[in-house]
């Protein structure tokens, strides 16, 4: 035993153990299924539509729920991008493109995405990156300062930061700390 609850869903034979423990109204299975995923964590529409395919759902009957759930505010993918962007962006130092990027993954339609990233403006997400450089910089003290500047800016590339953004930020922390920046290519 796991010590944890074990829910339809969770194991293997989940489709079903699902089927056997639900009732046979595939709309009351659909609501049940949405409402289990929708108690541990926020789900988009396209999660929610994606679980109820998996487990055999009729399309007309999931569309039917999820539309119901979304007029009851239990699905809301624009308040889902807003809290993911400032979550992410917060937690994780995450850049506007790869915030984007997680958002079109889960299914958020375009124009949530760019409303939801453009809460972040230019001036914050370089504050960010500051701010990742700022605790990453004593790890890299030791290294040559080309090498310091490929890791910092490494990381903030991977984090969805601009290459111009990271390599200005990357050069303003070195030159902060007394190195010099001095015949840096442009390039770098």
């Amino acid at each position: 035993m796991t010590g944890r609850t074990e829910w339809p869903g969770d194991s293997p034979d989940s489709s079903r153990a699902e089927k056997e423990l639900s009732p046979q109204d595939p709309a009351e299975r659909a609501r049940a299924i949405c409402l289990r995923l929708l108690t541990g964590n926020p789900r988009t529409r396209k999660q929610l539509a994606d679980a109820l395919r998996k487990r055999e759902i009729p399309d007309d009957i999931a569309e039917e729920v999820l539309a119901r759930f979304e007029d009851v505010g239990l699905i809301d993918d624009a308040a889902f991008a807003d809290a993911w962007v400032e979550s992410r962006h917060h937690g994780r130092g995450l850049a506007r493109r790869a915030l984007a990027r997680e958002l079109r993954t889960k299914g958020i339609d375009p124009g949530l995405v760019q409303e939801a990233v453009g809460q972040l403006d230019s001036e914050q997400e370089e504050a960010t990156a500051r701010e990742l450089v700022a605790r990453k910089l004593r790890a890299t003290r030791g290294l040559d300062r080309d090498r310091r500047l490929r890791r910092l800016a490494g990381m903030l590339a991977r984090k969805g930061y601009p290459e111009g953004m990271a390599l200005r930020v990357v050069r303003q922390a070195l030159e902060e700390e007394g190195e010099s920046t001095d015949g840096l290519e442009e390039g770098y």
